[in-house]
């Protein structure tokens, strides 16, 4: 068989190009690491590599999404601390008030640090993040939440709490509401209130009572009226309910310090009661920690001289020792809810980085090449490569004209 001059130069310039692209392709693999250069090198592996590719960029807008909440949980979590310490002096103050051998100027000089703490704890409920956002406003995050008015302290915000997802499963709230935070605070001892009514001229004082039977309470008001007889000085109370109107006892002889005892509820009034005095007791409610400071304000702000001042100045305080308790456990709650949820953010993290060398670790496996293999097929390819350039040169020089002397 003949093969012309023109054949075998096309043959071997083929084969040459075809091993020169080899040879290309291997450097190109070798230089990115990559064994599929396009999806048409291995369709399957190509589809499962892109799989795992969006996989870690889920991965980590999680982890992105997780630093932002816990930067935003920290941030809440040391105002709520300034908040707690600003709390704790005020109950200290309040505890302080409550010396009998203060005079009313001095109670004045208390009163005017409480202005000065009112307006601290007002400057803290409407503190910002490090994006200039107001923390406590809810969704309302570019106006301040918090405002004074004539009436107290009014809240402008909302309830809600901004959402982040931080897994894949997993929604989590970075801020609180104001109105969890300083408005939700249960009065009284979270049942009920106990109270002296305004126009009491007597001495008594009522404590904060306790619930024994809760499958008893009716949540309804009541009044505890005390009568003196004039003869005997003998005094005794009747036990009303408010609304539907009913007579619960009456004619019940006075211990002072004795438990008054009805509908679940046993209440404890010491002292000595003036005929006429009446005892409200009325459901708990939420209040603001704000209308807390300000009834303390108001109580210290109050003439406590005399036996009907100081016993104004007992109940007063006492009923705000009972809210603020009230606020600082609130406080706590809050507290211990973005604690719990910065712990499960250092674990979600801990996944985070888990999945992170999986999804790395199986990519790599799809798509990486093997350095050893990839290697050793560059140099053979350049030895054949080479070899093939050789023989064609010797090849190419064949000729009768060169057999001719």
């Amino acid at each position: 068989m003949r093969i012309s001059t023109n054949t075998i130069f096309e043959m071997g310039s083929g084969k040459i190009s075809d091993l020169q692209v080899a040879l290309a392709r291997t450097q190109q693999q070798i230089s990115t690491n990559r064994r599929i250069l396009s999806p048409s090198d291995d369709p399957v592996a190509a589809a499962a590599a892109l799989g795992m590719d969006q996989a870690l960029s889920i991965n980590a807008q999680f982890g992105t999404n997780r630093s932002n909440a816990k930067s935003a949980l920290s941030e809440e979590e040391s105002v709520l601390q300034s908040v707690t310490r600003l709390l704790q002096d005020v109950k200290t103050l309040s505890v302080n008030a409550g010396n009998g051998s203060l005079a009313d100027e001095q109670r004045q000089i208390l009163a005017n640090e409480l202005r000065g703490r009112y307006d601290e704890l007002l400057g803290l409920a409407n503190s910002r993040d490090g994006s200039g956002n107001y923390i406590f406003g809810g969704y309302q995050t570019s106006s301040p939440p918090f405002s004074k008015t004539t009436a107290g302290v009014s809240y402008d915000g909302d309830q809600g709490q901004r959402m982040l997802q931080v897994g894949p499963a997993r929604q989590m709230a970075s801020s609180d509401s104001g109105n969890s935070v300083f408005e939700n605070n249960r009065t009284g001892n979270g049942r009920f209130v106990s109270s002296a009514a305004a126009g009491n001229t007597g001495t008594g004082t009522v404590g904060t009572g306790a619930v024994t039977d809760l499958t008893q309470l009716t949540g309804r008001n009541y009044s505890i009226a005390f009568t003196v007889d004039p003869t005997t000085g003998a005094t005794t109370y009747d036990v009303n309910q408010i609304a539907p109107p009913l007579s619960l006892s009456t004619g019940n002889p006075y211990v002072s310090g004795q438990a008054i005892a009805f509908d679940g509820m046993r209440i404890e009034i010491a002292g000595k009661p003036a005929n006429g005095d009446v005892f409200d007791v009325s459901p708990s409610t939420d209040q603001s920690v704000f209308k807390t400071l300000d009834d303390l304000l108001n109580t210290l702000m109050a003439p406590g001289a005399g036996p009907l001042g100081q016993t104004r100045l007992t109940n007063g305080l006492n009923a705000a020792n009972v809210n603020l308790d009230n606020a600082l456990d609130n406080i706590l709650s809050v507290r211990t809810s973005i604690g719990a949820r910065l712990k499960e953010i250092d674990s979600l993290d801990s996944a985070g980085d888990d999945l992170k060398i999986q999804y790395s670790q199986t990519l790599s496996t799809l798509q990486d090449i093997d350095p050893v293999e990839a290697y050793s097929r560059f140099t053979q390819q350049q030895y054949t490569l080479e070899a093939a350039r050789q023989s064609f040169i010797k090849i190419s020089g064949l000729s009768l004209f060169n057999m001719l002397t």
